[in-house]
């Protein structure tokens, strides 16, 4: 069976968790630079407990440096199945989205360039689909930063979607399959059957072998969990965390996922696929996740308390709201529409109640005489 064959299997269905290794498919994410990648495999136990796990490592690509070549050829060689993660340099937006697709098609060629120099074998290639980093950290510090993007409702991403489409097709033609990792509200745009998201965010909807949503509770508590099980149903892979790591983004992150609620998110990501991902391998390894996953009980039962029909709830409410902002010009008129007729309406009731003002000249009407009485003296 091929990898990509292997990667496109349907999810299994029902909700009841599993418990079999032999099913599962499990992944962890790496964001470090070269230095800190080569200090945290300089310790021989990451790698035997990697491969007990039968686990594949996705590498962000920070850089194209030797160290991280090193790093990935000395994977290969334990056998550890390796992934890449398409990272472009800050000043190119960080993330793929929908401004910066030129940007992608030359890393990748700079991709290509060195794997072949240095010798490294892939397992597939990823695309990380999040808005500009400048823009994401310009938000985390005010949320009013947002409003500068609210113009690109009218803008069209669809030349700029069929050019990150011309890259996942140079990417199969290269001999990789092709990953999505995605937010979960890209679902619900489908759903609403428009394109507010991708105009405003950058985000795009692509076509590609697997999509990997990211449900990180870290950043979602208390009612996180709601979300991951409303969401994981959805998609063929589930991406769980943040256990530690990550690239800066303007603000202190949110403390990183107690052992207890990494086991609640993997146990409710397997309610519904066999394919899990976790973000991050670093915070996996400095907390001692990794050793306690090797005999995890993937069978515990997990309560959501509600928190999946208030996920279902919200979601509904941004469908709505998708949906109204994906017409700006009528939902402008509309809002214009809303505000003159009730005022239009209110002036008129004003003149028509407001009495008669003799210093302007204003007479009031002469009231009708009434009729004579035909009744005879």
């Amino acid at each position: 069976m091929s990898n990509l064959d292997r990667v496109t299997l349907s999810k299994p269905g029902g909700r009841a968790p599993r418990r079999r290794w032999e099913a599962l498919r499990l992944s962890f994410f790496c964001e470090l630079n070269a230095r800190d990648l080569a200090r945290l495999f300089a310790d021989e136990s990451v790698i035997h407990l990697l491969r007990r796990l039968r686990a594949t490592v996705t590498i962000g690509l920070v850089d194209l440096s030797r160290e991280r070549a090193q790093v990935v050829r000395r994977l290969n060689e334990a056998g550890v199945p390796v992934a890449a993660w398409l990272l472009l340099p800050e000043e190119g937006g960080y993330w793929c989205n929908a401004h910066n697709a030129g940007e992608a098609w030359e890393r990748y060629g700079d991709f290509v360039a060195w794997s072949g120099a240095h010798g490294l074998e892939w397992e597939r290639v990823g695309i990380d689909i999040e808005p500009n980093i400048d823009e994401v950290r310009a938000v985390r510090r005010s949320p009013l930063a947002l409003v500068r993007a609210l113009p690109r409702i009218f803008r069209c991403i669809a030349e700029n979607r069929e050019m990150y489409q011309g890259l996942v097709r140079r990417i199969h033609a290269d001999g990789y399959p092709v990953d999505a990792y995605v937010f979960p509200f890209i679902h619900t745009e489908r759903e609403a059957g428009t394109e507010v998201l991708q105009r405003v965010t950058g985000m795009i909807d692509l076509r590609v072998d697997r999509e990997i949503v990211m449900l990180y509770t870290s950043f979602a508590r208390p009612h996180g969990h709601g979300f991951l099980d409303f969401y994981a149903r959805h998609f063929p892979a589930v991406a769980v965390g943040v256990t530690g790591g990550g690239v800066e983004e303007g603000l202190a992150p949110p403390p990183p996922l107690s052992w207890d609620e990494l086991a609640r998110d993997l146990r409710l990501a397997r309610r519904h696929t066999d394919d899990i991902h976790v973000f991050s391998l670093e915070g996996c390894v400095e907390r001692g996740y990794l050793e306690r996953l090797v005999d995890f009980d993937w069978g515990v039962p997990v309560e959501t308390e509600g928190a999946t029909e208030r996920a279902a709830v919200l979601t509904k409410r941004m469908r709505i709201a998708l949906r109204a902002l994906d017409k700006p010009h009528v939902t402008s008129l509309a809002a214009m529409a809303a505000v003159a007729v009730p005022l239009g309406l209110l002036a008129l009731a004003n003149r028509a109640l407001r009495p008669s003002d003799p210093s302007r000249g204003e007479q009031p009407e002469p009231e009708a005489e009434a009729p004579a009485s035909s009744t005879a003296s």
